[in-house]
């Protein structure tokens, strides 16, 4: 990549002068500018670490972004509670429930899709502002819905919506996040989606009781997400744009200012010219003829360590979801009416607590991800899973066996095994899947990278969603759980194998993690 307009470089301002550089007679005034133009964030919010704190610009970009993951955790909650409303209402069917429960994730598999190029095209920001726009539209298309094929509609314009806040809210925080608390920042939407799977939780128990007619309880509930859809299409407007999309298209005086109110640290500050040559090294390096793409270079014989990156993204993103957490927190109350829990209110009591067990457990992840790394918590939360799991699995078949009265004890072994499983999905898989998937692929490849692993996520988490109920009503929720204990144990495996700790490392700095010794020997030699 030639960089012509001097005025644009990295090295310089719009004047042509120095840009940002500091001589040693000036480090007070340097400073002081510097905090008066609110680009050094001198009292940044301590989070964990005491050497880390979280720039109050990055973590306000990093919210609004992640805020868009609400609506998916509000649906994923809400449908738990909204579909036994609809059964009643709708008349259907247990078959029809999956297709109304999986089509969302199964279409959001197009969004994830087609963001990665339209976020390349237009900017991470107005992709997000695309995502609340869309999900607004469906949320307003399912309360009004007159009849099952309309609400499956609303479903399929919603699903689009969640493709796109699942795959640019990490892009985006990744880019706009300084290596010291990256893990943090770019696993907030983890933390949004659990938030809203609790408000769904939440609306669901108040309109249980609230006494309205079933035909009107489901329409409230799936309606009341375009209240927070449209408040984070207004909150764009006050986002800055990602400093890796604004070099890529040759805005270096922009992308520098972001970079510099993001700093974490004033020793963050002064690396910034470096972090700019650095970026614009990359991505001059990695460029491709115009002929070219992530799908040439991904099959190339050449591309050893993208083929890597490509396997761990999916490979997480597989796993997330063939965990079947999200099978689990859409069919709680079904899961617990197996155990022995027959009140609707007490149904939904029950999910609220699991719901505060699941969000407290994401937000403590994250809050010590740049700490621990991303590895331990990872291993971790997928070894928990499988324990709880398995433990499930047991209960359930214990209680399948006692006929007349279950033991207290055995409901009580599933409920907390339950949330015991939730709760370790949200220490590991929940949040690590979105950090890991944003920061391993390169700056050419981020976008569409992680919309090809984040596309699988949604395939993945829609098979998983439409078939969960059934083949437990044909196996039983014993079997279907001890199965997903298996297939934990060997995520875990593959986990220990294939990723890499990537805890404290620059966006550029991840990429050797994959290569050969032998590619990255050549590397350093070249350059």
């Amino acid at each position: 990549m030639q960089i012509n307009d001097t005025a644009s470089s990295p090295d310089s301002d719009a004047s042509g002068g120095d840009c940002y550089r500091r001589r040693p007679d000036s480090e007070s005034s340097f400073r002081n500018s510097l905090k008066r133009v609110g680009y050094y964030n001198n009292g940044g919010s301590s989070y964990g670490d005491e050497k880390s704190t979280v720039n109050d610009y990055a973590l306000a970009g990093a919210i609004l972004a992640s805020a868009n993951s609400v609506l998916l955790g509000y649906d994923i909650g809400v449908m738990s509670g909204a579909a036994l409303y609809i059964k009643e209402d709708l008349q259907i069917t247990s078959t029809q429930e999956e297709i109304l429960v999986g089509c969302l994730n199964v279409c959001s598999l197009i969004g994830s899709l087609a963001a990665g190029k339209i976020s390349d095209q237009i900017g991470r920001r107005y992709t997000i502002l695309l995502a609340a726009a869309t999900f607004f539209l469906g949320a307003i298309l399912m309360g009004l819905a007159p009849s099952f094929p309309y609400l499956i509609a609303g479903r399929v314009v919603s699903g689009i919506g969640v493709g796109f806040s699942l795959m640019i809210a990490p892009v985006y925080s990744s880019e706009l996040s300084p290596a010291s608390t990256r893990g943090f920042l770019s696993s907030l939407p983890e933390v949004f989606i659990n938030v809203g799977i609790l408000l769904g939780y939440i609306s669901n128990y108040f309109v249980a009781g609230g006494g309205l007619p079933s035909s009107l309880n489901w329409r409230v509930m799936l309606g009341l997400a375009a209240f927070p859809a449209l408040l984070v299409g207004l909150a764009v407007v006050f986002m800055p744009e990602s400093p890796y999309w604004l070099v890529i298209k040759g805005r270096f005086t922009e992308a520098k200012r972001v970079l510099i109110r993001t700093s974490s640290s004033e020793e963050e500050v002064e690396l910034v010219d470096s972090r700019m040559n650095e970026m614009v090294k990359a991505i001059s390096m990695e460029e491709l003829p115009p002929s070219n793409g992530f799908w040439t270079e991904l099959v190339s014989v050449r591309s050893k360590a993208i083929r890597r990156i490509v396997i761990a993204a999916v490979g997480v993103n597989f796993f997330m979801q063939a965990s079947g957490n999200d099978a689990v927190v859409y069919y709680s109350p079904e899961v617990f009416k197996v155990a022995g829990i027959s009140s609707r209110k007490q149904l939904f009591g029950v999910t609220v607590i699991m719901g505060i067990a699941k969000s407290s457990f994401a937000l403590a992840s994250a809050l010590f991800l740049d700490r621990f790394g991303r590895r331990p918590l990872l291993l971790l939360g997928s070894t928990g899973m499988a324990v709880s799991l398995a433990l499930l699995g047991l209960g359930s078949k214990y209680l399948d066996w006692c006929e007349d009265e279950k033991p207290v004890w055995a409901v009580v072994l599933c409920v907390v095994a339950v949330c015991a499983d939730v709760s370790f999905f949200s220490i590991g898989l929940g949040p690590i899947t979105w950090v890991y998937s944003s920061e391993i692929f390169p700056t050419r490849l981020r976008a569409q990278g992680s919309s090809l692993a984040i596309s699988v996520n949604r395939l993945v988490s829609g098979v998983v969603a439409m078939t969960f109920l059934s083949c437990s009503e044909t196996v039983s929720f014993g079997w279907m759980f001890l199965g997903l204990s298996g297939v934990m144990v060997m995520a875990t495996a593959f986990f220990y194998c294939y990723l890499p700790e990537t805890k404290g490392k620059t966006l550029e700095e991840i990429g050797v993690l994959f290569e050969d010794q032998d590619d990255e020997h050549r590397r350093l030699i070249v350059s």
